[in-house]
């Protein structure tokens, strides 16, 4: 057999080899690249439906502490998880589209924030928690986050004090300073929600004011146009 002809066959046999080893490998590659982006040990940064991994086990469990959740904390996005994303996001009036985004993620404690609590000092952190535990005990989670933006709120507004001790100590602004309770330490919890609110979390969608309806019999107040109800305090502008 002449050497020309050899060497078309052994060329063939070689393609047809490697054909065969892709063809093999194929299924067996696919998984893997799946595990790279979306299982067990990954870091996604944008979570939907259909997304595996531990972010999403972050995003259920802490929807789950919040009570909009009731399923399993398996780690996958399914229609369960979007739809508690969906009243989640609708709840704290940012973009409802069922993807848990940077806001997202910020809004629930998971994510980070240019600004966080650099800017705060130790001292201020405490404080803060120690009106959340005063003013919003009995609260839900979301709620106790909401009293905690109202006061840093209140900071970036030009009406109030520009520190978070001047707006708890103005006068007037809250009783709880006054109460025989004001010098028991808060607890995890409101140090917690005190921290997720200087993070961004703004569950009142930039409220100024809250009130008890319940407490409350002031006409000022109960004139404030009205933005969210939490629990058992309504936030207004």
């Amino acid at each position: 057999m002449k050497k020309e002809t050899l060497k078309k066959i052994w060329e063939c046999l070689v393609v047809t080899l490697l054909c065969a080893v892709l063809a093999f490998a194929s299924p067996v590659l696919s998984p893997i690249s799946s595990i790279r982006e979306g299982t067990s040990g990954a870091t996604q940064t944008l979570s939907r439906l259909d997304s595996r991994g531990d972010e999403v086990r972050s995003i259920q469990k802490k929807l789950k502490e919040l009570g909009y959740y009731t399923g399993s904390v398996d780690g996958i996005y399914g229609t369960n998880t979007q739809k508690a994303v969906l009243s989640f996001q609708r709840n704290c009036g940012i973009t409802a589209d069922g993807i848990a985004g940077p806001k997202t993620l910020l809004y629930l404690g998971l994510g980070s924030s240019t600004s966080s609590s650099s800017q705060y000092s130790s001292n201020d952190i405490y404080l803060l928690a120690k009106v959340i535990a005063a003013e919003a005990r009995g609260e839900s989670y979301t709620g106790q986050v909401a009293v905690g933006a109202v006061v840093l709120n209140r900071v970036e507004h030009p009406s109030f004090p520009d520190s978070i001790p001047g707006v708890i100590y103005q006068a007037g602004a809250f009783s709880c300073v006054r109460d025989s309770n004001w010098n028991v330490a808060p607890g995890a919890t409101a140090q917690k929600a005190a921290r997720d609110a200087i993070n961004g979390w703004d569950p009142t969608g930039g409220a100024i004011y809250y009130y008890n309806p319940a407490k409350t019999t002031n006409a000022w107040m109960l004139s404030r146009p009205v933005i969210v109800t939490i629990g058992d305090h309504i936030f207004c502008k």
